[in-house]
């Protein structure tokens, strides 16, 4: 990117009311068959034409063609039984019933290359392509076959990279893997999560970025928030092997969290996607607020390698919200280029 502060999102925007149940995730889609593959792509449209009005510089697809951003990918993938559902622990945060792993996992067919190829013909601009992270994608399942975290992970770590360089071929310039994951489970990520990340994104030449905050502003993320005290320091504990790892991009949650701004000093030399919109609250900030994020994160991370963005997806938001946060991002971004640029 040669634009200085390039804005973008990271991942999710609300659904239209027509495609999906609005602020619901999980939602069943409304269309089928073919009015449905044309609903997806008219949605992806506009959630592009929405960001593009915004002033976001990397565009993404909104997540428009899927319901979940893990559900979704490990839908199409061989090896898992979605009849077959146990109750686990998700992010050791709340239950729900998820599907079996029965057998070795594999991707019979590309998931999303050919939406990140419907993507790329909209726009000229840089484009972001978000995928789970192996850490999250096992969270998300109960292992009846390999009985083993590590071993799970590591499958579809390779999984992963066979869709990441498929997606790079389409035109993609930035891959981003979403690793919530690694704010809960501190020793997995640090033994092995991390190997496994740099594993999915093996042999890439776009960009890769690992997306790692605290949740959707969902109920049972926001109580979880409520029991983390007065400073989230989760970020401290995982920065300084990504600072050291192949990643190009580390994606944080600033605005409204309690993160010290200054754990960003722990990946220094790596670019930053610096959340500046609170994804928990309907209130739309103010140009100025993100504007405030984004100066007191220069401090720790150099002007040509901060990505203001959002906190998380804003999936479960309704849509006006959603535009008016995309864009005081964009109009945020754009008083602190003019500072630097003076």
């Amino acid at each position: 990117m040669t634009t200085l502060l390039p804005t973008t999102t990271a991942g999710s925007l609300p659904k239209p009311a027509w495609l999906a149940q609005p602020e619901t995730l999980w939602s069943p889609w409304k269309l089928s068959g073919e009015e449905l593959a044309m609903g997806k792509q008219d949605a992806l449209r506009l959630a592009v034409d929405d960001q593009r009005q915004a002033g976001i510089d990397i565009l993404g697809d909104g997540e428009q063609t899927r319901q979940h951003f893990v559900t979704t990918f490990v839908e199409q993938l061989d090896g898992v039984d979605f009849e077959k559902r146990e109750t686990v622990r998700i992010r050791n945060r709340y239950d729900a019933s998820v599907p079996t792993v029965v057998g070795a996992v594999s991707r019979p067919k590309p998931v999303f290359v050919e939406d990140a190829r419907f993507l790329r013909a909209q726009t000229d601009r840089p484009i972001k392509w978000t995928l789970p992270g192996p850490m999250t994608m096992i969270d998300t399942l109960y292992d009846a076959h390999y009985r083993s975290r590590e071993k799970l992970a590591w499958a579809f770590a390779g999984i992963l990279n066979e869709e990441a360089r498929e997606l790079e071929a389409t035109g993609v310039d930035i891959v981003q893997f979403d690793e919530p994951a690694f704010n809960v489970f501190f020793d997995e990520a640090n033994d092995w999560g991390i190997a496994a990340l740099e594993r999915a994104a093996e042999g890439l030449k776009a960009e890769t970025a690992v997306h790692i905050c605290y949740g959707y502003g969902i109920k049972a993320n926001t109580d979880w928030k409520q029991t983390l005290g007065s400073e989230w320091r989760q970020y401290e504990r995982t920065f300084p092997n990504l600072q050291k790892s192949a990643i190009d991009i580390i994606s944080l949650e600033c605005r409204n969290s309690r993160v010290p701004m200054e754990l960003i000093e722990l990946v220094r030399g790596k670019k930053v996607m610096v959340g500046a919109i609170d994804v928990a609250i309907h209130d739309v900030e103010t140009p100025e607020k993100v504007a405030e994020t984004l100066r007191a994160a220069l401090a720790y991370v150099d002007a040509d390698k901060l990505y203001p963005a959002t906190n998380c997806g804003m999936a479960p938001l309704p849509r006006a919200v959603a535009r008016g946060k995309l864009a005081a991002l964009g109009a945020g971004a754009a008083i602190v280029r003019a500072e630097l640029s003076a």
